[in-house]
């Protein structure tokens, strides 16, 4: 296994796992679904650490060109993730509730930024890092663990969306959902220079 780009992912995952102490507000509690959600974020860091140490072994030979490949590939993924992750810090005025808190009701809608070619930027980045684990060190725990977070992730965004389209912002999130990707841009947001635009204004 690539030492650098394994040092670059475990900055990457220490970012994540620094984000309640950094940016979420201090109100929430750590509780039963917020675990079920932060546990594949450990898992990964447990998984490749352990491939790191020659406890677990991937799927092709140590060596091989393919093997090589992908770590070289894992870099500007987690590189995107951190990149994406700072950004969506940056844009924020209000730090956000943790995730599943039940008094997160919003105060705002962000839609500038990252926001205006996704909803859940943090959650892109998130998932960007689990497939920078993947390429790093395929195996099939971290095809499972992106699978899992990808699902858990989407899950959460869901709940998160259908509390926003029942607060006092709900029309105007329902058009920024009609013209923004949950995790990925859509097409036409890609090409626009300007990313999300509110018509009501």
């Amino acid at each position: 296994m690539n030492s650098a780009v394994l040092v670059l992912l475990l900055i990457n995952f220490g970012l994540i796992g620094l984000l309640p102490v950094l940016f979420f507000r201090r109100d929430g509690t750590f509780n039963l679904r917020w675990c079920l959600t932060a546990l594949p974020f450990c898992a990964a860091v447990a998984i490749v650490i352990s491939g790191w140490l020659g406890v677990l072994s991937p799927l092709f030979a140590g060596g091989s060109p393919l093997l090589a490949a992908l770590q070289v590939l894992a870099v500007p993924l987690s590189a995107a993730s951190i990149g994406l992750m700072c950004m969506t810090i940056a844009v924020h005025r209000v730090p956000l509730a943790l995730w599943h808190q039940d008094n997160d009701d919003p105060s705002e809608i962000v839609t500038w930024g990252p926001y205006a070619r996704v909803r859940h930027p943090f959650y892109s980045s998130f998932l960007l890092a689990f497939g920078a684990v993947m390429l790093l060190f395929p195996h099939y725990l971290t095809a499972l663990l992106l699978g899992v977070a990808f699902v858990s992730l989407n899950t959460t965004a869901l709940r998160e969306e259908h509390r926003l389209e029942a607060s006092q912002f709900g029309s105007t999130y329902a058009q920024y959902m009609a013209q923004t990707g949950r995790f990925v841009p859509r097409a036409r947001s890609l090409f626009s220079t300007s990313g999300w635009q509110d018509d009501t204004r």
